[in-house]
């Protein structure tokens, strides 16, 4: 062993501190921050399934993580239709693809009221499409769905501020319900066929339930909607599950949200118009695609949906809610 004097242990103790500093602003992460990394970005680039525990049982969530992400990472919920499932979601949506492209993590659960050979949401206070309530032991789906940002969440080192929820049809109606309810966890909601602002009112269901939907801060909406939906109509229905129009739906969270401008109205493309509510408080801007002639359908899916009605190519509603959503983080 080698005696050193005073000198040369100062010396090489200011040399190690350097050295610990110059790593530091350069970017290296501290042991703390090396310990949290791996315990928070244990999953693999790709699609996999992510097991999320919710009231003592276990639900396999398929999770999509591109290659390239930032440390803190953006996480979309992207929820099916009724009658569907996560897995064929993702191919209606095509996020992975626009995830890819842009360093978010996609999540696509799955619901749990078996419905068609597939699967529906226990949106709160309304029927599921077969015209009945939710059996009384349906799992709590904004429970769950609040689980599922957690625990997926934790793994992929999620960024709180960007977290997002789109969904179609069903799915759009209860990613309408998370912005309602789940305003803490979600920073912008994005829904194609299937916006709603509350419950219909059980005495008129023409108008929402006011008292269904009190979100607890300003959250920006996004809806894509053809006015030739059959399903979730445009101009509503007397439907319990469905009830007020879309516009009705788009006024109410303006109306929400503080807005002080709009709806200022675009044409965007032949089919497409774009009706936009701005100086919203919290800048939560609320936003409407309306596509003349289009059926309940995903504008700018890949998938057949022509069973549906039409289906426009002339916008991309998965880009373009990519880019409301970079647009939103949470205030």
């Amino acid at each position: 062993m080698t005696r050193r004097g005073p000198l040369a242990v100062v010396v090489a103790a200011a040399l190690a501190m350097t050295a610990v500093a110059g790593a530091v602003s350069a970017g290296a992460a501290t042991p703390r921050e090396d310990k949290h990394a791996a315990s928070c970005s244990r999953l693999a680039p790709g699609t996999q399934q992510v097991s999320v525990p919710f009231r003592g049982a276990s639900y396999e969530v398929r999770v999509h993580v591109p290659a390239q992400r930032a440390h803190r990472v953006p996480l979309v919920l992207d929820l099916h239709g009724s009658g569907a499932d996560g897995a064929a979601q993702a191919a209606i949506s095509g996020l992975d693809a626009v995830a890819d492209e842009n360093g978010f993590v996609v999540v696509e659960p799955t619901a749990a009221i078996a419905l068609n050979g597939g699967w529906a949401w226990n949106v709160p206070g309304v029927p599921t499409t077969a015209g009945q309530l939710p059996p009384a032991d349906a799992r709590d789906d904004v429970g769950f769905l609040r689980a599922v940002i957690t625990r997926v969440g934790a793994a992929v080192c999620a960024d709180d501020r960007r977290v997002y929820a789109t969904g179609y049809s069903g799915g759009g109606r209860m990613a309408s319900a998370l912005a309602c309810r789940l305003a803490d966890r979600l920073a912008a909601v994005a829904t194609v066929a299937g916006l709603r602002a509350g419950r219909p009112s059980p005495q008129d269901t023409s108008v929402p339930d006011v008292a269904d939907c009190a979100p607890s801060r300003p959250v920006p909406v996004l809806e894509f909607h053809g006015d030739a939906d059959y399903t979730n109509p445009y101009l509503g229905s007397t439907d319990l599950r469905w009830g007020y129009t879309v516009p009705v739906a788009v006024q109410t969270w303006a109306r929400l949200d503080g807005c002080g401008v709009g709806p200022v109205t675009e044409q965007v493309s032949e089919h497409v118009t774009r009706y936009a509510y701005a100086r919203c408080d919290g800048r939560a801007d609320v936003q409407l695609y309306r596509v003349a002639g289009g059926g309940h359908t995903w504008p700018g899916t890949s998938v057949d949906q022509s069973g549906n009605g039409t289906v426009t190519h002339e916008i991309d509603a998965s880009r373009l809610m990519w880019a409301f959503f970079a647009d939103h983080p949470r205030r």
